[in-house]
């Protein structure tokens, strides 16, 4: 039954214990820890049991049979059902993203036209209490129920889609508990004032709806729809979770294109022609229900909502020129972006390993650490406007000056008629009206210098203090908002020395610190044309793009990276190491290895389910002595359970007959959703029926991938991730007794894994990072 080898399926440890462990010792993790998957659970925290998909097609006799079955009109309702659910996703994504625009528009909208009637009737005081009560009472809400309900909703989400995509199943993170919770928590944190966005959010929540869709529904709540649950496998799903993901995007920024193409060049690790067309058909159905709520709005039934919201970026059409005079100032504003950007990533990192500390100690800490934030954020939004100076209204304003209410460039905040506080127009203002300001032509004089440096410092430090807080929270907005006002500082430095006006340096600037946090070029090249509707500006913002994330990466990765691997989500990369091409596959598999033969006895398999949490077990068939054993193929857990289940038994070890797929359907062994598989100590069977056997044969993948164990690690590797597996099979370079030398699995290409059996690997490529990289890069 055992013999030396691999450990896996994956085994116990490797998928409950963090990446980079807290402890010396690898076996201090439960199995059965807290759910921690939301982007406070950090290195040294307990995590959840973490499990790979399965994208390889397992052809065993069962599924060839099956698949004979099918006719055409089977072929045709699969492909119908393929882009009938991607209609379902961008109708229902763009439905979400605009009902989130309309309810933030609204609910921050409010506040600010009561506090701004008070801050007219000079009721200072008065109006501080409602801004602070009205912000704190969202932020407990909002970080209550992400607590409580559903931890999995914090953050953004981008890190666990991404890592799902490339393979990594984090339990909870599709489920409709965590997509209401994402909704509901992502309006109510990002209408309480706190320096966060719902971009990333959205990504999450499209992500959500496609997979819900794609299993028909959620059956624990009693939500499903049969007609719809046609995709039972990760292969099917994934290519909707990566629709769903561009989704998100498009319904954001109202950029079909760059969400497509952020889907394409940030979260997919396995791409194809057919699914660009199917991800190109979701975002354009949400162009299109936005192009409507739009015009809905327009006729002034949507409250507060029009003038912002989804066509808030849509502000710099006019013509423009520029001149090779101007290029200089903007390679040097590229240039600091970049070094911006990798501070920020790397004081981010920082400050969420210093919460999740404090959310350890508990529910109560993380809902007491959010309302400090909180209490900050306002006590700064409400605070620094009173250090601003009044600025007379010009006399060529293009609108009213000064702005009553919640919208406009020219807020009047505490100053007289006649007169606006131009940092009030920035800082006392939703992210998306700052955006929109900092955005704006012929606005030159509109700011100080100071005004625009405390917001720069503002925006930069609360973003990274906001993100940490247990509440639905994206980066993408923050990072424009830090980088527009970055870029607007940066023209009015440069003045009259160049023909860029000051709201073509704040998108360059929003350009050059995306580029330098998140690291992707085409996808941010796209959304900020889609956002400023201006095509002149494509040479510069690809200029700019380049340069900031080249800059960056000489220093960290891209924060979606950093934070996956501070998770501890074994993410593959699409490259392999140096290091990998010193070794071979066998120096990196370990045992012991856990074998069934082709007809086993039922107790055999039961005692291996129960006393391991492998996924995968080879198959053997002994030969006539002297010969040694053949290699069958893989069986998986979840077809052993199946057979268990069904109590596929016969008395005698024999090979079974074709007669007995006829007690199994093609349901039988299809991927139950998002996790909720049967477990074997559910299973209860009589002493009789443990001496019995079972014909693993016809459910056997009888031809899995399979290495040589002399092939080089690196070599493995891109194998593994390009065809997606979840187990690869190592065989003897020679004849030998055992035919499997043992299962390579994804925790054996983690590099902490790796420097555990090898350390000696560990000090060489220090050396080379010496002297690649500055001392800072090394803590990534």
């Amino acid at each position: 039954m055992s013999g030396n080898g691999s450990l896996h399926g994956e085994d116990v440890e490797s998928i409950t214990a963090p990446l980079i462990p807290r402890h010396h010792h690898r076996n201090n993790y439960s199995r059965f820890a807290l759910n921690n998957t939301s982007q406070v659970a950090l290195v040294g925290a307990n995590v959840s049991p973490i499990e790979s998909l399965d994208y390889e097609i397992l052809e065993n006799e069962f599924f060839k049979q099956d698949w004979r079955s099918h006719d055409a009109v089977d072929v045709f309702q699969y492909i119908f059902m393929k882009w009938f659910i991607c209609f379902l996703v961008g109708i229902v994504v763009g439905m979400i993203g605009f009902c989130n625009n309309l309810a933030v528009e609204n609910i921050a909208g409010v506040k600010f036209v009561i506090t701004s009637n008070m801050m007219l009737e000079r009721r200072y005081w008065m109006a501080f209490v409602v801004f602070f009560v009205y912000n704190l009472t969202l932020t407990v809400f909002a970080s209550t129920i992400t607590s409580l309900v559903a931890p999995a909703a914090a953050g953004s989400g981008i890190p666990e889609v991404k890592a799902y995509l490339n393979g990594v199943d984090a339990p909870g993170i599709f489920s409709i508990r965590t997509l209401i919770v994402k909704i509901i928590g992502s309006i109510t944190a990002v209408s309480s004032s706190l320096h966060i966005g719902k971009a990333g959010p959205m990504v999450h929540t499209g992500a959500c709806v496609a997979a819900l869709l794609g299993q028909g529904g959620s059956k624990k709540y009693g939500l499903t729809w049969k007609w719809l649950r046609y995709f039972k496998n990760d292969r099917d799903r994934r290519d909707l979770v990566t629709c769903g993901s561009a989704a998100g995007i498009a319904a954001s920024f109202r950029s079909p294109v760059g969400g497509l193409l952020f889907a394409l060049e940030e979260m997919a690790s396995w791409w194809r022609g057919a699914l660009l067309w199917r991800a190109f058909f979701t975002t354009a159905v949400i162009a299109i229900v936005l192009r409507a709520g739009i015009d809905f709005c327009l006729s002034g039934k949507c409250g507060l909502f029009g003038t912002g919201g989804l066509i808030m970026f849509d502000v710099y059409s006019s013509n423009m020129s520029y001149h090779l005079k101007d290029v200089p100032p903007v390679l040097a504003l590229a240039f600091v972006g970049g070094i911006l950007g990798s501070f920020y990533n790397y004081l981010l990192t920082k400050v969420l390993r210093i919460y999740n500390l404090i959310h350890e100690k508990g529910i109560m800490y993380k809902v007491l650490l959010a309302c400090s934030v909180s209490v900050f954020t306002s006590c700064l939004l409400f605070g620094l406007p009173w250090l601003a100076s009044c600025r007379p209204c010009p006399a060529d304003a293009s609108e009213a000056c000064p702005t009553i209410g919640r919208s406009g460039n020219y807020k009047k905040f505490q100053c007289p008629p006649g007169h606006y506080n131009d940092l009030a127009s920035l800082i006392f203002n939703t992210n998306d009206d700052a955006i929109r300001n900092l955005f704006s032509k012929n606005t030159d004089s509109e700011f100080q210098y100071s005004s625009v440096l405390i917001f720069l410092i503002t925006c930069f430090f609360l973003s990274i203090f906001s993100y940490g807080v247990v509440v639905p929270a994206g980066l993408f907005v923050p990072v424009i908002v830090t980088g527009a006002s970055y870029g607007r500082f940066v023209g009015m430095l440069v003045g009259s020395y160049t023909n860029l006006n000051h709201g073509l340096y704040a998108v360059l600037g929003a350009a050059s610190l995306l580029g330098g946090t998140m690291r992707m070029t085409v996808s941010l090249c796209v959304i900020i044309l889609e956002l400023t509707n201006n095509l002149l500006l494509l040479p510069l913002i690809m200029l700019v793009l380049l340069v900031s994330k080249t800059t960056a990466d000489v220093f960290n990765s891209n924060i979606y990276d950093l934070i996956m691997k501070a998770k501890g989500l074994p993410y593959l990369k699409g490259h392999a190491e140096p290091y990998m091409r010193q070794l071979t596959v066998s120096d990196v598999v370990t045992g012991p290895l856990q074998l069934f033969n082709g007809i086993e006895k039922v107790g055999n398999i039961v005692h291996v389910l129960r006393t391991t949490g492998h996924n995968g077990f080879p198959v053997i068939d002994e030969s006539p002595p002297p010969e040694p054993p053949i290699l069958f193929g893989l069986v998986l857990r979840a077809h052993l359970i199946e057979l268990l289940k069904k109590k596929a038994f016969v008395s005698t070890p024999v090979r079974t007959t074709t007669d007995a797929f006829e007690q199994f359907s093609s349901e039988d062994f299809a991927k139950r959703g998002l996790g909720n598989g049967d477990k074997i100590e559910d299973i209860e069977l009589t002493e009789e029926e443990m001496e019995m056997y079972i014909d693993l044969h016809p459910f056997t993948n009888a031809s899995p991938y399979t290495v040589v164990e002399t092939m080089s690690l690196a070599k493995a590797l891109i194998l593994f991730r390009q065809v997606g597996l979840r187990h690869l099979l190592v065989i003897p370079k020679m004849s030998s007794m055992s035919p499997i030398v043992g299962i390579l699995t994804r925790h054996d290409f983690m590099p902490e894994h790796i420097f555990g059996i090898h350390p000696m690997l560990v000090s060489s490529k220090s050396k080379r990072l010496r002297f690649r990289l500055p001392p800072s890069s090394k803590l990534f």
